[in-house]
């Protein structure tokens, strides 16, 4: 029997890596999940994964950066299914490359997938979500959207741009008085396909940096984030250590960054024959949620479980504080 008690769900970049476990997420929790990507393959697939997990999905071939698809994409959820109660930005679109090697074309490509299409997505919700004076919007960002690193500036430039623009938004719906949550996820380095089909001139085929976590990980923080109002959300001791290290040590992480990060977002394999990259244009097939590094990421993160639960920890740590006190007395 189809399950769509908790609401309706759109997900943009749904047809593979973190949007893509993001959606079996929702799925898995009895969401409506209405899935946003160029990819015709992945978002079939991603469809029949929820269809399967007892959930209903509508796939809606997007093209985030096109302000135009984006709202009605948004519309058709509407038409079909009602009132849209939480909004997902997670497609994105990479570069791992020098700044100065990177085509002006490419590089705005980049940022107009990344950032604008988060922009366009949030406005399209916000138009419905005001009104009501409900809903979520959850932005999917990057430990990258605080602490930049080599290779990926137009990557680092959009998360960045996008915490700012939400910042801008928060304070908007303050001044309303309106009871819609925005959110936003920093997300540490995950085994997704980007490092399969984000756009290169490097000779050896690229990777996450450093700790490297499934992306189940982040859908499940995706979720909390949509079901709690919290500002922030990090994801993963990576992601702390860069955020909290650029407020205190800026120039210290510039030099060393320089000197690691390099080498660091590099494997010792060449660039495969006939890579394709999807910067343009999707690349055919379903390639799912996850990429080539099973081997080494990592399928829990004590950080995110901690932070989840930081209320009630806080709390039993006050509690045996006190209890501790009494029996001194």
């Amino acid at each position: 029997m189809k399950q769509h008690a908790r609401g309706v769900a759109v997900i943009t970049g749904a047809s593979a890596g973190i949007g893509r476990a993001t959606a079996r997420e929702f799925a898995r929790r009895g969401w409506r999940v209405a899935l946003l990507a160029r990819g015709r393959d992945g978002l079939d697939a991603a469809r029949a994964e929820a269809e399967a997990l007892g959930a209903e999905a509508l796939v809606i071939p997007t093209d985030v950066a096109d302000p135009q698809q984006v709202e009605a994409a948004a519309a058709q959820v509407e038409a079909q299914w009602g009132a849209i109660d939480v909004w997902v930005n997670d497609a994105m679109a990479t570069i791992f490359a020098d700044a100065l090697s990177i085509a002006p074309e490419d590089f705005r490509r980049a940022t107009e997938v990344t950032y604008l299409g988060a922009v366009w997505g949030t406005l399209a919700a916000l138009r419905r979500m005001r009104p009501r004076g409900r809903g979520t919007i959850v932005q999917v960002g990057s430990a990258l959207a605080y602490r930049s690193i080599p290779l990926q500036a137009p990557y680092c430039g959009a998360k960045a741009a996008l915490r700012g623009f939400t910042d801008s938004v928060r304070c908007e719906l303050v001044h309303a008085r309106s009871r819609v949550h925005v959110t936003m996820v920093q997300l540490s380095a995950f085994n997704t396909p980007q490092f399969e089909w984000g756009r290169t001139n490097l000779h050896r085929r690229p990777r996450p940096m450093g700790r490297i976590f499934q992306p189940e990980i982040a859908a499940r923080a995706v979720y909390y984030a949509a079901t709690h109002r919290r500002r922030e959300l990090w994801v993963g001791w990576p992601a702390v250590q860069a955020i909290l290290g650029q407020k205190l040590v800026p120039g210290l992480l510039d030099r060393m960054l320089g000197r690691t990060a390099v080498d660091g977002q590099h494997t010792d394999e060449p660039i495969p024959p006939g890579r394709r990259d999807n910067l343009w244009e999707p690349v055919p097939g379903d390639h799912g949620a996850h990429g080539r590094f099973d081997a080494q990421a990592h399928a829990s993160s004590w950080q995110q479980w901690v932070d989840e639960r930081r209320a009630a920890l806080a709390v039993g740590a006050l509690a045996a504080s006190v209890t501790w006190l009494l029996r001194r007395r």
